[in-house]
């Protein structure tokens, strides 16, 4: 597991996440480049040796080198990760494919949807790059902060070629940071998508006081909307019932170290969604994809009431507890 390689790796995006993976990586003993599109924070960070901002304070292994410039991170590299926000990553392709080597290889570590296309992140790889590039996806509940801080940690890496699976597991796995195959691209991606949304509707029922029965009963039949759209996507329900599908939702309903819930927690007191967005100073990718995966429920025929209540209340501007009662109004029916 804790095998390293003698050739680079490039981690584009220096958010939280991307940072931790690019530290964990670094300090297992990986020649690291750490991309990120803020010249002056990158040659901060460069110089002083600590991460800043999302991670601030942690020490760069010396392994790890921090740039802003495209063409040095990716020269000579052949495995690629990418962990910049979904809405960015078409043009992020866009401007790397000419500096990729010709045997690059993708792993991506971003959750989400290509706005207005719905279009998975593989497919965003696929169409960008072409089908030939090798390709896996990392998801699961991870916390960058827990990466970090070196506690116990398990995700899923999905891909199609079993080979590449297998080795991208090897260069990402640590002592602490255990990570599980799989062959179901599509079922570990979309619950990395579908849960963001779900946390959100978590949030705002805790922010508008409710208590543990509301929050048990909402993350249940959010697993029950997640497992619909996914059969309808053709996922295997085992992989939606794994780390990362109910062990993300899980996690991102439940502590605020995800900036989802806190979105809906502020949403859910009262607060407007730009003070909320603001509050946070990162991406959530929840509000973006919200309409994604409404969109894509309604194409599959796919009754969603959680996330279409979200929904409502990020785009049509419903109040909280007005989308409360609508779904406590459904007719009654079945549990499955």
């Amino acid at each position: 597991m804790n095998a390293q390689s003698s050739a680079p790796i490039a981690v584009l995006g220096a958010g939280s996440w991307g940072s931790a993976l690019a530290i964990s990586l670094a300090r297992k003993g990986e020649i690291t480049r750490l991309w990120g599109r803020d010249p002056q924070r990158m040659a901060q960070m460069q110089a002083q040796r600590v991460s800043l901002h999302y991670l601030a304070g942690v020490e760069l292994p010396k392994n790890l080198t921090v740039s802003a410039d495209l063409g040095a991170t990716l020269t000579a590299v052949q495995d690629v990760l990418i962990a910049v926000p979904s809405h960015a990553v078409k043009s992020l392709l866009v401007s790397c494919k000419p500096l990729f080597a010709n045997d690059v290889r993708i792993i991506c570590a971003t959750k989400g949807l290509e706005p207005q296309q719905h279009n998975f992140i593989h497919q965003i790889v696929a169409n960008a790059l072409g089908e030939q590039v090798p390709y896996a996806i990392l998801s699961g509940p991870t916390f960058a902060k827990e990466i970090v801080a070196g506690y116990p940690t398990a995700a899923s890496l999905a891909s199609k070629s079993a080979e590449f699976c297998q080795h991208a597991i090897t260069r990402l796995a640590t002592k602490f940071f255990r990570i599980y195959s799989s062959t179901d691209v599509i079922g570990v991606e979309l619950g990395g998508v579908v849960k963001n949304v779900l946390a959100i509707a978590a949030g705002i029922i805790d922010g508008l006081g409710f208590g543990a029965n509301t929050r048990a009963a909402l993350i249940t039949r959010s697993l029950i909307e997640m497992m619909r759209l996914g059969e309808a996507l053709g996922c295997q329900p085992q992989t939606l019932m794994g780390l990362s599908g109910l062990g993300d939702l899980v996690l991102t309903c439940t502590d605020n170290q995800s900036r989802n819930r806190r979105f809906g927690l502020a949403i859910g007191r009262g607060e407007t969604l730009d003070t909320a967005v603001q509050a946070i100073g990162q991406v959530v990718e929840g509000q973006r994809n919200a309409a994604e995966v409404r969109a894509l429920a309604q194409q599959h025929q796919i009754d969603m009431p959680i996330v279409e209540q979200v929904y409502q209340i990020l785009y049509a501007n419903k109040k909280p507890l007005d989308a409360v009662h609508t779904l406590l109004e459904r007719a009654l029916t079945t549990e499955f």
